[in-house]
């Protein structure tokens, strides 16, 4: 046993091991900076589990500590649970005995336990006990020109299934390890690249050596750090699997081979040339390998038995590898190493150093310089080295390298020893700066950062590990400067490099592209359809009928029909024409196709591409009410059976390739039509297929046209489903003591549960679901306060929304919960999300085992009294009203009006329960009436709407302003939406802007086409974004969404594709206009002008001639809330305005525009003659349009009162009592235009409520 303080290392004799009785113990010195304690084993061994006590017969304990681990005592690596985690949990006192199982074995020599958390009454004191075995091994050391090779018994040896094992350590980051080829063009290769492991497996010998076309996987991070690690290659016939440490990859190789030929020989530690042992194709391999196994064949024990069949070269058997100390810069904020100025011989200094680092900032050194009034400084800037030299106010600099964040080790020289300070990075060209006189280096030099009596910089300090430090050509020794002897440091751990690949493997879901930092990770979800801290949740709804219930008309969509779930969006047509929503799902073959000349033998095989996968496929039929698929065929002698014997001589495929003869929608089996076997053919050409489990068709086949003068014509239509079954399947519970079960769920990494509730109960639990330790709970814990609960390991953590309204009031609520390794949130209707951040360095997996139960807990207590329905999880709906027929106390549905799947109220209208029917709360809605469908604009008028910020963001600003820089810029948004018809160009259509002189403005320009200007930094020019060159100025009508999330911008124009914009802000810019709207005016001239471009300004000037409609910001309707709130102090109107028809008249063209286009293409308006007669005939193109001149001023308001923020900011912190620290977002606009009615699978961003 050793210990480690400030005054250096030394043996302990006294020590005694844990449950002993008697006195014993370590505890350092009180003024022992940073102590641990290091257990030698002795030897090499295989360790399973650790135990902690405290010191007996005292008050010294340690309750949490970290585990390093080294097989040579100098390098050292943190231990990491599966999951992530690095802490160990200790003791509570100083008696009880914690033993702590390692998740994965590890084989070394040395121990360290370092203490984190220990008794705060008293001190730290440490009993420990190692649980493992004996580990033997066979080992080889490769000098970079030496390797091993293994010659086979005959020429070549072909293999339909190899297994190869192996354990490394290097401290190269390049570097052949094994590799095998044979003359038919077969070859294995498995390579260190970049400190990343590349597998290259060819089994075709069509196939080029290492060709584009070759099957490359790249496993494993970080292998540089000059520990074992272990692969393992399985490989049967094509399948293979490739894993390094505890990361495994699945894969299957191309092309038409099984076997892997290789000729002569399998060669360890490089490739050689042919006939000159010890010559290198590409770079060989410098470390150790141990227990290498090729096929059960021990390759390492066969070479050091000498024997004929392998040739070792300058291989050694012991791993004498010399080892690279590091240290590692632990704060970003507080971490430095000074070290000492040493006199140079010829005047100047040099100093020479490596790093690596995953922080694009942050400074690497800096020293003070004579002459006086000079400073020299080295740092990180934008992922390039910038070199500065401060000289009397002035700044000469100079750059080198590019993406040296990358993780990877790089070599610094800084040399001022002539009259040119030099800066070289790895083996790159010097970049200099000239200088007049000899600079000599006084004070110290400070790597990393600066001490706070130092001279300050506003530079991050550096985050990462630096070696072998050299100043003025003389190694600086680590151990030194650890022991008090040598300079002085904060904030560093030494003799390890603690780097992480945080993004190893992926949490990213859904093709989210990972980046990383020293400290976390974030994730990238543009382009893949999903938002979130790691791209869990779809942005897209569920069905067609979810978007018609959000107030959507008839055109393109993509749809995700699972959700969060595996499965991608896909882009159907949704018709919504008629009482039910029809999804049309096109395929590639739409014109009607002509046979002629097909037989049994050589049939007629048309194969039909869907605009959705099959998976997709399924699932959209399966969650729908009905499917059919329209089926024309005439023929002239073409049979469809053979009528003597009933052998079908025309059929088609299903979707799971089973070849099926029957048609027109009747029952499989029976080969004939429904109507022939009804007696009621009208058109025996013209039939559909409704069979659900058999559709979509894949494949048709005729064999019946070869005789003379016989043809047959056939179309297949789309796939059309309507009714989306899971939106209103619910249960009513009755007992407190009743509850649906399900099986158990997996959801280890993320998870989302979302449902609607209605209950006149005070409390109740929603849903639970048990593990050993590991539980989710969600709950009403009182009559107007939802609560989310779990526990992942780390202990429970708890997210409550309390509504200023009770939720026990009879009507349909929403509640969606999610958690990630990222972080946790739960949304009650539109009410502010709460986040709760997970722990930096936790446990990430939650381990479930038991069932689900929806209205109860496993103890059956609290049970929940009311509906629930929609019930989701990652993307499954379960069937509850199915589950309820078995369940006494439960019920399938739920009584009420509002229960029902009819669209009473429109446009995200709320159906509100009454005794004797129901009314629509509008609130929410841009629309008004009965049933929200009516409201728009009309006459010369100006109107200008004043935000004042809801209740919620004022309620938490507090939160806001503390952790403003922290929040993701992910969660800044705005949402708008309008109609408009005008033939008037340019013309402003409308403006937001805030008191700090930011705006959004959208504007048509001289031709017509569309603008968005946005202006969120006020010290740079505002971003332009033009989705469409295309004149709107048309006089039709058209429908505008916008949505913002953080840097990413969505845009669409009535019903065409979404066009995605992105633009660089700084974090703090992109959330500002979120968060302190004042006005909105629409549509006319501006007011201000001086923080409008000329542009706008010109397209103000114009005024608007037109008819404005449907305008919604947010989750406000401010042109409502101008006609329905005269009076209002927060709306200004000049001019006349009133209600006219022009809304109206958008709805009633938007539906004749689509009437009667049953199966669209997108392509079919351009291409179809049907349709281009349609639309050349249609009424709707020549109809009246009542235009109304409308100019409008911009008017900014007074924001809320200073002293009215200040007490909301005390109370909102008055309410923070949780140790790790909630947040609350600001008025969140994912459900800003929603009611709890026409929340669907999840509450989507607003972007998604209105255009996708």
């Amino acid at each position: 046993l050793q210990e480690e303080g400030r005054k250096g290392a030394f043996k302990i004799g006294a020590l005694r091991r844990i449950w002993r009785v008697g006195a014993g113990g370590w505890s350092p010195m009180v003024t022992d900076r940073d102590p641990w304690l290091q257990v030698d084993l002795r030897d090499q061994m295989k360790v399973t589990a650790v135990a902690t006590q405290g010191c007996s017969i005292s008050s010294d304990w340690v309750s949490r500590y970290l585990l390093l681990y080294s097989d040579t005592g100098q390098v050292w690596k943190q231990y990491r649970q599966e999951d992530g985690g690095g802490t160990f949990v200790g003791n509570v006192n100083s008696d009880d005995v914690i033993p702590n199982k390692l998740s994965h074995s590890m084989r070394t020599r040395f121990l360290r336990f370092v203490p984190v958390d220990w008794n705060p009454s008293n001190w730290l004191g440490l009993r420990v006990e190692v649980y493992g075995c004996s580990y033997k091994s066979d080992v080889a050391d490769f000098d970079g020109r030496s390797s091993l090779l293994y010659r086979f018994n005959q020429k070549s040896m072909s293999t339909v299934k190899d297994v190869i094992t192996l354990r490394f350590k290097s401290r190269q980051a390049e570097g052949v390890l094994l590799h095998g080829e044979g003359q038919r063009g077969d070859y294995i290769t498995l390579e260190l690249h970049r400190g990343k492991l590349a597998f290259y497996l060819n089994l075709d010998d069509t196939r080029q050596r290492f060709s584009s076309s070759c099957v490359a996987v790249t496993v494993g991070s970080l292998l540089d750090d000059q520990h074992w690690h272990s692969v393992i290659i399985e490989r049967f016939n094509k399948q293979v699997n490739l894993t390094v440490d505890s990361h495994t990859q699945h894969f299957q190789t191309q092309g038409e081979g099984d076997s892997l030929e290789v000729d002569y020989e399998l060669s360890f530690g490089g490739i050689p040339l042919p006939g000159k042992p010890g010559t290198f194709l590409r770079k060989n391999f410098h470390g150790c390998m141990e227990n290498l196994y090729y096929n059960g064949i021990n390759i390492i024990d066969l070479a050091k038995r000498r024997k004929p069949q392998i040739y070792s070269g300058k291989v050694t058997f012991s791993c004498s590898q010399p080892q690279l100390v590091a240290c590692t810069f632990l704060s970003s904020s507080s971490s430095f190493l000074s070290l000492p100025v040493a006199s140079a011989i010829m005047g100047g200094f040099s100093i020479r150093f490596q790093f690596r680092t995953w922080n694009p900032d942050g400074l690497l050194l800096s020293t003070q310089l004579s002459p006086e009034h000079q400073r020299l400084e080295l740092l990180i800037s934008n992922s390039r080295l910038l070199l500065t030299l401060h000289n009397f106010g002035q700044q000469l600099e100079a750059s080198a390298g590019h993406r040296v964040n990358d993780g990877l080790w790089h070599s610094v020289s800084l040399d001022t020893r002539s009259l040119q300070i030099t800066l070289t990075l790895d083996n790159e060209a010097a970049s200099t700066i000239e200088q007049w006189e000899q600079l000599e280096a006084r004070g110290s030099f400070y790597f990393g950062g600066c001490p706070p009596t130092g001279f300050q910089t506003p530079t991050l300090a550096f985050q990462g590990c630096i070696r072998l430090i050299a100043i003025n050509s003389q190694p600086v020794n680590l151990n030194h400067i650890q022991q008090g002897l040598l300079g002085n440091y904060n904030e560093l751990q030494f003799d390890t490099c603690n780097i992480r690949d945080r993004c190893l493997p992926n949490l990213c879901e859904h093709g989210g592209r990972c980046w990383q930092s020293w400290t976390s990770f974030s994730c990238d979800c543009s382009g893949t359809g999903y938002s979130g801290a790691t791209c869990h949740k779809s942005i897209y709804e569920s069905s067609c009928e979810a978007y018609k219930l959000i107030g959507s008309s008839s055109g393109f969509y993509s749809i995700d029909p699972d959700g969060s779930g595996p499965l991608g969006p896909a882009l159907v047509y949704c018709n919504m024409t008629e009482e039910r929503v029809w999804t049309v799902l096109t395929h590639n073959i739409t014109a009607p196709v002509r046979v002629q000349g097909s037989s049994l033998q050589k049939p007629h095989i048309m194969m039909l591409n869907y605009s959705a996968s099959a998976k997709q496929l399924r699932t959209i039929i399966t969650g729908s009410e009905q499917c059919q698929q329209e089926v024309v065929y005439n023929c002239r002698k073409s049979r469809l059976f053979n009528t003597k014997d009933g052998r079908p001589l025309s059929w088609w495929v299903d979707q799971g390739g089973e070849r099926r003869s029957y048609w027109g929608g009747f029952l499989p089996g029976v080969q004939q039509c429904s109507c022939s076997l009804e007696e009621n053919c009208i058109d025996m050409n013209y039939f559909f297929l409704s069979y659900k489990d058999h559709l979509p068709m894949s494949h048709i086949v005729i064999g019946d046209t070869n005789r003379t003068g016989s043809e047959a014509i056939y179309r297949i239509g789309p796939l059309r489903c309507y009714g989306d079954k899971s939106i209103w399947n619910a249960a009513s519970f009755y007992q407190e003591s009743s509850s649906l079960l399900f099986p158990t769920l997996r959801a280890e990494l993320a998870f989302d549960i979302s449902f609607y509730f209605k209950t006149t109960a005070n409390s109740g639990v929603f849903l639970e679901i048990m593990g050993h330790k590991d539980f989710i709970r969600v709950e009403l814990s009182s009559p107007s306060v939802v609560t989310f609960s779990f526990d992942v390991g780390n202990g429970p953590a708890v997210l409550s929304v309390k509504s200023h309204l009770p939720l026990n009031d009879r009507q349909w609520h929403y509640v969606r919960a999610e958690r990630n390794v990222k972080e946790a949130s739960l949304q009650v209707n539109q009410l502010p999300l709460r986040f709760l951040d997970a722990p930096a360095d936790g446990h990430r997996h939650l381990r479930l085992s038991g069932q689900l139960f929806v209205g109860g807990t496993a103890s059956q207590q609290r049970g929940f009294l009311g509906c629930i329905r929609t019930l989701t999880f990652n993307g499954v709906t379960f069937d509850l009203e199915e589950r309820a027929k078995m369940v006494p106390g439960v019920s399938s549905g739920c009584p009420g009006y509002c229960s029902s799947s009819s669209s009473l109220c429109h446009n995200s209208g709320k159906c509100i329960e009454k005794s004797s029917g129901y009314t629509c709360d509008c609130s929410q809605s841009a629309f008004g009436g009965p049933t929200c469908k009516e409201v728009s604009f009309d006459r010369e008028s100006s109107m200008t709407f004043t935000f004042q910020e809801p209740f919620s963001v004022m309620q938490n600003r507090s939160s806001q302003a503390s952790s403003a820089r922290r929040e993701s810029i992910s969660r800044a948004r705005e949402d708008v939406a309008f109609t408009f018809i005008t033939s008037q160009s340019p013309a402003l259509l409308l403006t937001v802007n805030t008191f700090s002189q930011q705006y959004v403005a959208v504007i048509l320009t001289h031709n017509g086409s569309l603008q968005i200007w946005y202006h969120l930094q006020t010290h740079r020019t505002p971003d332009v974004f033009s989705p469409i060159l295309s004149s709107l100025a048309d006089g039709q009508i058209h429908r505008i969404r916008i949505h913002r999330e953080g840097k990413d911008l969505y845009v669409q124009v009535s019903n065409g594709h979404i066009k995605s914009f992105m633009w660089t802000c700084n974090e703090l810019s992109c959330l500002l206009l979120t968060v302190f709207v004042c006005s909105y005016s629409a549509p006319g001239s501006t007011t201000g002008k001086d923080n409008f471009q000329e542009e706008v300004l010109l397209a103000g000037s114009k005024g608007f001639i037109g008819c404005l409609s449907s305008v919604q910001f947010n989750n406000v309707a401010p042109l409502k809330a101008a006609l329905l709130n005269r009076g209002s102090s927060l709306v200004t109107i000049r001019g006349p305005l009133m209600q006219s028809n022009c809304g109206a008249l958008a709805d009633s063209i938007t539906s004749k525009n689509l009437r009667g286009n049953t199966h669209p293409q997108p392509s079919q308006a351009k291409d179809g003659k049907e349709s281009n007669d349609c639309w050349e005939h249609c009424p709707c193109n020549h109809a009246v349009f009542f235009y109304s001149v409308v100019t409008a001023v911009v008017f900014i308001a007074v924001c809320i009162l200073a002293v009215v923020t200040r007490r909301l900011y005390l109370r909102q912190a008055h309410r923070s009592n949780h140790s790790i620290k909630e947040k609350e977002h600001p008025h969140n606009v994912e459900t800003g235009n929603r009611t709890e009615l026409h929340l669907q699978n999840s509450v989507r961003d607003n972007m998604k409520e209105y255009y996708i």
